[in-house]
């Protein structure tokens, strides 16, 4: 199974990036015309999220997700396997980036949240060809699938933290170092390790740990991501600022900011979102099943 796998990452990895698109654009067409799990997830994760839209909005809101979505899935071998310089050319602008040279000048390190929107495998790859980066790692339920996440992550030099109280120390030396730490802010946490906060006017399930992280090192916290750009042009990288209420002692005042900041950027790409996931899933006690 891995070198099966392993053969098929390096195929799609030698092909250029506007093919690997088109074909992204064709499998999500499929998937937003068929029934199926993605098309149904995602279909109400806009209806709950964007209640505001017609029908007719957010079905073409659905196609051009499932499109994002499959381009996506197939880029990743790209961003695991190609060199610095081909990467280097992917990044086409970058938007916000005083922000980020402003953070790393007042020391205490720097958080970077990085959403599932865009290609946020590409976000660490950029980050890391011009400062040192520490991401948390969650390792995939499948082995073979596990071995070459892990491989493809660190290929460049990424050093990766477990979700556990060892990879927690691990990013916390980072930081007092002065580096750079990555986190998907956007992921459902485990049992106790989170709170409910608004996302999108959604009591929403939100880690703690990386405002925890934040107040504990005094590190700066921005939101970065990587936005497709069409006909497989490469990217633009963006960086937006995190109210610094994401330090509060509040669990749910500091999730709160955590979400307002991910909520704004999620608005300025809807279609690059991972609108698949179920990211309502957890629901306060007492609170209906959402899907």
């Amino acid at each position: 199974m891995v070198p099966l796998l392993r053969l098929l990452t390096a195929l799609l990895a030698i092909l250029p990036l506007p093919l690997l698109h088109g074909l992204g654009a064709v499998i999500g067409s499929l998937f937003a015309l068929l029934p199926n799990r993605h098309r149904r997830i995602t279909l109400r994760n806009l209806a709950l999220c964007f209640p505001q839209m017609s029908e007719r909005e957010r079905a073409r809101l659905l196609v051009l997700s499932l499109r994002e979505t499959a381009k996506a899935t197939l880029e990743t071998a790209v961003m695991w396997r190609a060199g610095r310089e081909r990467l280097q050319r992917l990044v086409r602008g970058v938007e916000g980036e005083e922000l980020l040279h402003a953070a790393i000048e007042q020391g205490g390190g720097v958080i970077i949240a990085s959403p599932h929107l865009g290609s946020w495998e590409l976000i660490g790859q950029y980050l890391l060809m011009q400062h040192p980066l520490t991401c948390m790692y969650k390792p995939a339920e499948n082995a073979a699938l596990d071995r070459i996440m892990y491989d493809g992550r660190s290929h460049l030099g990424m050093e990766l933290a477990p979700t556990d109280v060892g990879g927690v120390r691990i990013l916390l030396g980072a930081l007092k170092r002065g580096e750079l730490v990555g986190i998907l802010p956007d992921q459902d946490p485990r049992d106790g390790a989170g709170v409910f906060a608004p996302f999108f006017d959604i009591a929403t399930h939100t880690m703690t740990l990386l405002p925890k992280l934040a107040a504990k090192s005094r590190a700066t916290v921005l939101v970065a991501y990587a936005e497709r750009l069409a006909w497989g042009r490469g990217y633009r990288i963006h960086f937006l600022p995190v109210d610094s209420a994401v330090n509060d002692k509040d669990e749910v005042g500091a999730a709160t900011a955590l979400n307002r900041a991910v909520e704004a950027a999620v608005r300025q790409c809807p279609a690059q979102y991972a609108w698949s996931y179920k990211r309502f899933r957890a629901r306060p006690q007492g609170e209906a099943n959402l899907y």
